[in-house]
C-alpha cells in the first residue's frame, strides 16, 4: 500500500519535512473536521490541503486527494446506512455500516498518516476517484 513517489525523470523523491508534515494534515485534517462537525464536513480538511499544494508538492497533492476521495466512499457508506435506517426493518445493518465505516475511517487516516510521516505515498483501499 505504501510506495514512493517517482518523479519525472523516474528517480524517486524523499519529501521534505514540511512535505511530510502537511501530508500528514492532509491525512489527519479529515478525522479533526469529522469530529468538529460531527461526521458532515470531513472532506474539507482534505480538499482545502489539496487546493492549496497542488501545484506546489506531488506528494502533498496525492496525500490530500487520497483522503479526500476515500472520505467520499465513507460518506457514501453512511448514506447507505442511513437509507437502511429509514426502512426501519434494517436498522441493525445500518448501524454495522456505520461502525464499519468510522473504524475504516479513523484506521486508514492513522496508518495513512504514520506512512506519510515515513515519506511513503499511501492508497486507501476504497476511494471514489474525484481529486488526482
Amino acid at each position: 500500500m505504501t510506495q514512493p513517489i517517482p518523479n519525472p525523470s523516474g528517480q524517486s523523491l524523499t519529501p521534505t519535512s514540511d512535505e511530510r508534515t502537511w501530508a500528514i494534515l492532509g491525512h489527519l485534517a479529515a478525522i479533526v473536521a469529522a469530529v468538529i462537525s460531527v461526521g458532515w464536513l470531513s472532506f474539507v480538511g482534505p480538499l482545502v490541503i489539496w487546493a492549496i499544494y497542488k501545484d506546489r508538492s506531488a506528494f502533498v497533492r496525492q496525500a490530500a486527494a487520497g483522503s479526500f476521495n476515500f472520505n467520499l466512499a465513507v460518506w457514501a457508506a453512511i448514506i447507505v446506512g442511513w437509507v437502511m435506517f429509514f426502512t426501519v426493518i434494517l436498522i441493525p445493518i445500518a448501524i454495522i455500516v456505520w461502525i464499519v465505516a468510522v473504524v475504516a475511517a479513523l484506521w486508514f487516516h492513522i496508518k495513512a498518516a504514520l506512512a506519510a510521516n515515513r515519506g511513503e505515498s499511501f492508497r486507501y483501499p476504497w476511494s471514489i476517484p474525484v481529486l488526482h
